[in-house]
């Protein structure tokens, strides 16, 4: 797994600082430099600082923002990066200057003079989101960043406030990993074993294959896994970390490894990219690892349906009609609509064998979610206000972008079959919400339920404040969020 950049808390040194190789990092507010430290390499640099922090190239710089001064005259360091940042600002704006200083680290070494900067922790963990870089299959040697210093007055106590934020990073670079992974290498035998392998975590980790899926009626989920040599599966992961006694919350997660579209194919151009398509279940997996390895006191189940949608003699066809494990018949109209029936299946199972206090799917389900809020907000669908306001408040709060669409009743009549109890695809007008309609009949009853359809957001061209270019593991922040406000 691409591990977080190295990253150490010191009692502030200004001996030697001027002869420090790599980047010296300081911040600068609208009062000027916070601490001794800056001051030290403002003297250093014998006024070149100062008439850079009074001239426009700094006051045009936004909170979170950086610039850099090369090769700076009294250093022997290869730049000062400069972050526009006041001592008092919040959780968000320090992650977007943490994320601005991963962006240029340096293989010489990084030190980060935050002199007391009450949102230290949260820098780092923009560092180490933005520091991401997944290299595993480049065959030239990777240029990988020499070691970060944080320099702070309470070093003990950031760095115990940025312990579990480091388990977050783990479980947001476990989940982009995920969805980095080419499908030749990230098979569903091997998404399955990289998350056995967590039960050395503390997590309680089951495999179910074809044949107990049979028994199950899982017949929806099979079905679109037929054409594949890939088996299906579903993958259970049990955190057990306190409230026992209680329902867990269940997050499911599709994980359709490789999306040809099926007998429906898909056009060639762009279907590398659906490599992407198990994105909501490494979202659950990301998540899954990160409550463990912070020990969270909660009660927490994750369960991915692993499937591969392949065109074979073995395919399932379209007019073909399946019966899913709650025992609804579905006429399957379009191959390329295989997420839904996952993820049908799962939840129905979910719900049945932990009966849990609320429910969430994530699924990169629809490209019409796409056109409706292009890639800056995940597409957010509920039966209950309340749960989907918790839910929405910890995205906010994490800074990632959810935007809710409506549910109702008259979008099922799109869904009516005449042969079969309804149909997998309601039309190209409303296609994301009659999607998130046909998953809520497998909602039962009384359960609070979101669903997230993050097909725009799981995986972008360009990088972002804390994501280079490519997978971003979005929804392990918000999610895990959520589950200290439920749970702790």
């Amino acid at each position: 797994m691409t591990q977080p950049v190295a990253l150490e808390f010191r009692d502030p040194q200004l001996d030697g600082l001027a002869d420090r190789p790599g980047r010296i990092v300081i911040l600068a507010g609208e009062k000027g430099l916070f601490g001794p430290g800056a001051r030290r390499v403002a003297r250093l640099m014998r006024g070149a600082l100062d008439r850079f922090l009074t001239s426009e190239s700094f006051t045009r710089l936004k909170p979170g923002e950086a610039a850099d001064l090369a090769f700076p005259a009294g250093l022997q360091a290869e730049a000062v990066q400069v972050v526009r940042l006041d001592r008092a600002a919040d959780a968000a704006t320090a992650r977007k200057a943490g994320g601005a200083i991963g962006r240029a680290l340096s293989g010489a070494g990084t030190l980060v003079l935050t002199d007391g900067l009450r949102q230290a922790a949260e820098l780092s963990l923009g560092l180490a989101l933005r520091a991401y870089d997944f290299t595993t299959h480049k065959t030239a040697e990777a240029k990988l960043p020499g070691p970060v210093t944080l320099m702070t007055p309470n070093p003990e106590a950031v760095a115990a406030a940025a312990a579990p934020l480091a388990a977050l990073a783990e479980g947001v670079f476990f989940a982009r990993d995920l969805v980095n992974e080419p499908a030749n290498v990230l098979t569903t035998d091997d998404f399955a074993a990289r998350l056995a392998a967590m039960q050395e975590l503390g997590l309680d980790v089951e495999i179910l294959e074809e044949p107990e899926l049979a028994r199950l009626g899982m017949r929806a989920l099979l079905g679109v896994g037929q054409g594949s040599a890939s088996p299906s599966k579903v993958v259970v992961m049990h955190w057990r970390g306190g409230m026992t006694d209680q329902p867990p919350l269940a997050l499911v997660g599709k994980g359709v490894c490789f999306d040809t579209g099926g007998i429906s194919i898909k056009p060639a151009a762009g279907m590398e990219d659906m490599t992407m398509d198990m994105g909501g279940a490494a979202t659950v997996a990301g998540v899954m690892r990160t409550l463990a390895l912070r020990k969270a006191r909660a009660h927490v189940v994750g369960l991915v349906g692993l499937v591969e949608n392949m065109p074979s003699g073995t395919a399932q066809r379209p007019g073909d009609v399946v019966r899913t494990m709650k025992g609804d018949t579905v006429e399957v109209i379009n191959t390329d609509a295989e997420g839904r029936l996952v993820l049908a299946d799962v939840m129905w199972y979910a719900q049945d064998r932990f009966q849990p206090c609320a429910m969430v799917d994530l699924a990169t389900l629809t490209g019409a979610i796409i056109v409706a809020l292009g890639h800056e907000n995940t597409g957010v669908f509920s039966n209950d206000d309340a749960f989907c306001d918790r839910l929405l408040a910890a995205a906010r709060t994490e800074g990632e972008g959810a935007w809710r669409m409506p549910l109702a009743s008259a979008y099922d009549e799109a869904l009516k079959s005449r042969i079969a109890d309804v149909k997998n695809v309601g039309g190209r007008e409303g296609g994301a919400i009659t999607a998130a309609q046909f998953l809520q009949r497998f909602v039962k009853p009384g359960t609070p339920w979101v669903h997230l359809d993050i097909a725009g957001t799981a995986l972008l061209k360009a990088e972002t404040a804390l994501a280079p270019k490519g997978a971003t593991g979005w929804g392990v922040r918000t999610l895990d969020r959520l589950v200290r406000q439920m749970m702790g």
